[in-house]
């Protein structure tokens, strides 16, 4: 990451016992973490703060964890956010509803704290990587158009 930047993990859950389980997991993790309690609440956050990686559980009142996912995923603003669905489901229909809504991998609960961080380092790699490319291809493009301009 750049100096001074700081990766936000945005995670999503209705059970307080798992956020703080969540919590205390993510505490070895370089980073902020930001929670929300329900589906509304984490479209709300996740628009505001565009975090580096969103942690969903599937199961949440008022929007379900794959209505927030699909509604990230069609936003222009979030739809590069990382989205790691933390599920107890294990059909692989469920998992199929996943996958439709954009979801970028999937944690099964009981959650084990080992998984949890390997797949963290893992999207926030990837997504410190996107960054990246984008920043190049919009300094290749500037570059383009200032010779361009200069052409002319």
């Amino acid at each position: 990451m750049g100096e001074g930047t700081v990766r936000k993990i945005l995670v999503a859950d209705d059970n307080m016992q798992n956020l703080e389980l969540i919590e205390a997991y993510l505490a070895e993790v370089d980073g902020e973490v930001v929670t929300a309690i329900d589906g509304d609440e984490t479209l709300v956050k996740a628009r505001e703060l565009v975090p580096d990686l969103i942690l969903l559980d599937v199961m949440m009142p008022k929007v379900s964890g794959f209505e927030v996912c699909k509604q990230l995923k069609a936003d222009e603003k979030t739809k590069d956010i990382p989205i790691l669905m933390v599920t107890s489901l294990h059909e692989s229909a469920d998992i199929e509803r996943g996958v439709e809504a954009g979801t970028d991998d999937f944690l099964s609960k009981p959650i084990h704290k080992q998984i949890l961080l390997k797949r963290v380092e893992s999207l926030l790699r990837v997504r410190h990587l996107q960054n990246q490319l984008e920043r190049t291809l919009a300094y290749l493009q500037e570059v383009e158009d200032t010779g361009r301009s200069e052409e002319n």
